[in-house]
Order: structure tokens, then C-alpha cells, then sequence
């Protein structure tokens, strides 16, 4: 019996131990980008996957999933696996706004999802056609006031952000404004040049050659501070409305439930690419704003997720933005 016990435990000593778990990621990842691709929201994700798939050795697969204003691909993350496979590239109009322009939003922004880190901030500048009259912020202000809906403001589709923020302008200076709504941000800047609309919201880092040229003038920064590549432009903080301070923001999302373990690797691998100053450098000159530390973890980017949504319900309410 003794040599059945030690001719067993010899056997033992050969059986291979279990494998343990593959390290997360262990294959490539898909984010989705609720966009078309070559728009501002798939090239901002694009530039960060390949930084944060360099630090985590990994391939992330960008995902374009288009239509109904960014909702169709964000529904479909919300359903994915909560792995960390399959991750949602968000935007201020799907993840903030949207709540409260449709009455049926196919998923929730605040109960669906969590917040993985949030990527620079784009900051907006309003313009305004050289043929205008209105050659500063408090001019046009003004004028809005005295001829009420008489200003024709461009944007790239109801529900974008220049719409959202010309909405939100608005609010705050106590104006009324015509809004007229394009396909794209490309017809609305052109009719902007073109002098058959007054003025327009637009995104620094798509703006900024316009502003170079002689068909657009630059009225004011929607950002905290003035920016080095827009000189002698104002922010409208300090032009007309203090405090106003918005921009295009984005962020990675994964589906609740995703192991908080795989929320910290990827942040981590985030913050890592973020110190690259080669990176970095690149997207400041094209008016992109690197956001400090604390602002972009799981859980500020959580909050101001919530923030945002709570804010920007309120501005579309006021406004009668309605999508469905």
C-alpha cells in the first residue's frame, strides 16, 4: 500500500499545473467610434489608441459604428461583453447631451458605462464671417440684443456641439439666434466664408486655418485661457461672459462591470502615452488642451460625466432641442 501511495504521488508530480489567467490584454481590442471615420472624433481616437496600444503591446481595432448622432454605436457598446475587449470612444453629444434630447435613448450614458480616462479637451472659437459688421464679441452681442433672432448662427448638425454650444452662448448672453444646421461641419464653415450665415462655433483645431485666412474672423475662445495659436483673440470669458468655459470633450467608456483591474490598465497605459511630450506637443499645436492628471482618472472623468449631463440637460430643454 505504501508503494501505491508513493507511486502515486510520483505520477502527481508530473501532471502539469492549471494555466493561470492570460494577462489582461491578451488579444487586440476594439474601440468604437459612434462616427464616420476621418471626422474630428475618429482621428482624436485613432492618435490615442496607437499611444496606448504601444504602452499595452496590444492592437486596438477602431471600430467606425455611424449614425443617429453617435447613439447607434454607443447602444452597441453598452451590449458588449464587459471584458475590456470592446470599448466605447465617447463624446459629449452621445454621453451628455443625448439623455435629453431623445425621448427613448437605447442605452444610459450614466448606468451602462464606466468611465476608463478622458482624453484632451478641444476648446471652440467662435467666428464670424469677414463680411460681417460685427468685429468683436460685445458687437454682436449687441446687435443680437436690439434685432432679436436676426443673427444666423451655422452648425455642423442639430445635436453637434456647435450647435449645443451656440445653444448654451445664447442662454448666457440672454440672446435670441437663429441656428441653421448642415450636414457636417465642412458646408456650415463654407457658408460661413462664403458670408451667407453670421457666425459660427467651430473647433480650435479644425478652425484654426480658417482663422489664418481672410474669410473668417475670430470673435472669441470658448476655453478657460487665451491660446498661444489663435493671438490677440479673446476668450469669451473675458470679452462678454465670465466664467463661460466649454469645449469638445472625449473619453474611453467601457461596459459596466468591466473588472476594475482592467479599467486600471488601461488608464495606466494612458497616463504612461500621456508623457510623451513628442505626442503631446503635436496636438497643442492644433489648439488641443492636455488636461492635468486629475482630471482625467476612472473616477473624475465619472463625475464630470455626470456633470455634463445634468448641465447640458438643461441647455437643450431651454432651447427645444428634440432629435426624436
Amino acid at each position: 500500500m505504501k508503494h501505491w501511495f508513493a507511486a502515486l504521488a510520483l505520477c502527481g508530480a508530473f501532471i502539469p499545473p492549471v494555466q493561470a489567467a492570460d494577462a489582461y490584454p491578451s488579444r487586440p481590442m476594439t474601440w468604437i467610434v459612434p462616427f464616420a471615420p476621418g471626422g474630428p472624433t475618429d482621428a482624436m481616437a485613432r492618435n490615442i489608441a496607437s499611444q496606448v496600444g504601444q504602452q499595452l503591446k496590444q492592437t486596438i481595432v477602431i471600430e467606425n459604428a455611424p449614425g443617429a448622432g453617435g447613439t447607434i454605436g454607443a447602444a452597441k457598446a453598452a451590449r458588449a461583453a464587459p471584458d475590456g475587449y470592446t470599448l466605447l470612444v465617447g463624446h459629449v453629444g452621445y454621453m451628455a447631451a443625448a439623455p435629453a434630447m431623445y425621448a427613448k435613448l437605447p442605452y444610459d450614458p450614466a448606468k451602462d458605462f464606466q468611465a476608463v480616462f478622458r482624453f484632451p479637451d478641444t476648446p471652440l472659437v467662435l467666428m464670424s464671417s469677414s463680411a460681417s459688421p460685427h468685429k468683436t464679441l460685445p458687437e454682436l452681442i449687441a446687435y443680437a440684443k436690439k434685432h432679436p433672432g436676426k443673427i444666423n448662427f451655422s452648425n455642423a448638425g442639430v445635436g453637434s456641439t456647435s450647435h449645443l454650444v451656440a445653444a448654451l452662448f445664447a442662454s448666457k448672453a440672454g440672446i435670441d439666434i437663429t441656428s441653421v444646421s448642415y450636414k457636417g461641419a465642412g458646408p456650415a464653415l463654407n457658408d460661413l466664408m462664403g458670408g451667407q450665415v453670421d457666425a459660427m462655433f467651430d473647433q480650435t483645431n479644425t478652425a484654426l486655418p480658417q482663422t489664418r485666412g481672410d474669410k473668417v474672423r475670430a470673435l472669441g475662445l470658448t476655453s478657460a485661457k487665451r491660446m498661444d495659436q489663435f493671438p490677440g483673440v479673446p476668450t469669451m470669458g473675458e470679452s462678454a461672459l465670465p466664467g463661460f468655459d466649454v469645449s469638445t470633450w472625449y473619453g474611453l467608456y467601457a461596459p459596466k462591470g468591466t473588472p476594475a483591474a482592467v479599467v486600471q490598465t488601461l488608464y495606466a497605459a494612458y497616463e504612461k502615452a500621456m508623457q510623451d511630450t513628442r505626442f503631446t506637443d503635436k496636438m497643442v499645436e492644433q489648439g488641443i488642451v492636455i488636461l492635468p492628471a486629475d482630471q482625467t482618472t476612472p473616477a473624475a472623468f465619472q463625475r464630470y460625466t455626470a456633470d455634463e449631463i445634468v448641465k447640458w440637460s438643461g441647455v437643450i430643454k431651454q432651447a427645444g432641442i428634440r432629435l426624436d
